[in-house]
């Protein structure tokens, strides 16, 4: 079975690989491509048909879009099942769209977006290959831009965001055999984001709350102990090299997480990907865990 899944992974690389291949305008759909629109005479319906002919797609990478088939953690994961039993390695998979819904309706040249982001940790390594976790990270946000050329910070924008995650779960506590532990986890927070820039280097300075208060966490009361209120990331491109730090947490509980991912682009509009996260909250289930993990793979967006 095992087997089966690793071939699975590596074919859904090489068939957007292949997917890729394009002419110099756009990429080619060959179920649309003898279709001829030259003789077309309404020009309406003629650019409509373009459109769907380019395969114009509103939707847009939000956060990176990966497949991880590997990845390794400093522990086995404790599963919360009764009578399953997870490994320290497995793959990872994270895909992530927005979609800009509205602008400039204060006169401040601001985007509206609404995105949603799925992560899923994958434990293809045991039997019948479970995934251990999914979280559905739904948000709503607004982005000022700003041009700063005096204060030395060099502020390029100012967002504004509220956003939701859960990892889909049913409530547990009262099932004899979950001991007490319900395996739903969910968060409602706001956030800001201020983004700077200096040369390659963008510094995104985060702050963030649940924004119904303490009533809102009742899955997981004490999570921003682990959360954290804050997060700072930076980000560097030299070359075709990119970087990115990012660490966050709370400073009274002293508990948080930090990221640092290195990407370098290959044929056809991926690039090889590599994580290392060390800290809380790598997923819902286990917020109050510390865990260490490398994991390796693919991007197909930045």
């Amino acid at each position: 079975m095992k087997f089966y899944i690793i071939v699975l992974l590596l074919s859904t690389y090489l068939y957007a690989e292949s997917a890729s291949v394009c002419d110099t305008q756009a990429k080619v759909d060959e179920s649309k491509s003898q279709i001829k629109i030259d003789n077309i005479s309404n020009d309406r319906s003629k650019a409509n048909m373009q459109k769907w002919l380019n395969g114009d797609f509103g939707l847009k990478p939000y956060r990176s879009n990966y497949l991880l088939p590997f990845g390794i953690a400093s522990s086995k994961y404790v599963s919360h099942e009764p009578a399953v039993t997870y490994s320290d390695k497995e793959a990872e998979l994270q895909v992530s769209l927005k979609l800009k819904v509205a602008d400039d309706l204060f006169g401040l040249h601001e985007k509206y977006y609404v995105s949603y982001t799925h992560h899923a940790f994958w434990q293809i390594y045991i039997k019948s290959a479970p995934f251990r976790e999914s979280i559905y990270n739904p948000e709503g946000f607004v982005i000022f831009p700003i041009s700063d050329k005096t204060s030395g910070f060099n502020i390029r924008s100012f967002k504004f965001a509220i956003a939701h995650q859960s990892n889909g779960q049913p409530n547990t506590e009262n099932i004899p055999s979950f001991n007490g532990y319900n395996l739903s986890k969910s968060i409602n927070y706001m956030y800001t984001t201020l983004t700077m820039q200096h040369g390659t280097l963008l510094t995104d300075f985060t702050l963030q709350a649940p924004y119904l208060g303490p009533a809102d966490l009742t899955d997981n009361p004490d999570i921003m102990k682990y959360f954290g209120y804050t997060k700072v990331k930076f980000t560097y491109f030299y070359h075709e090299h990119m970087f990115s730090l990012k660490v966050r947490g709370n400073i009274s509980s002293l508990k948080g997480a930090v990221e640092a991912t290195y990407s370098y682009p290959l044929p056809h509009d991926t690039y090889l990907y590599m994580k290392l996260f060390s800290g809380y909250m790598e997923s819902l289930v286990d917020y109050n865990r510390a865990v260490t993990k490398f994991s390796i793979g693919f991007s197909f967006s930045r």
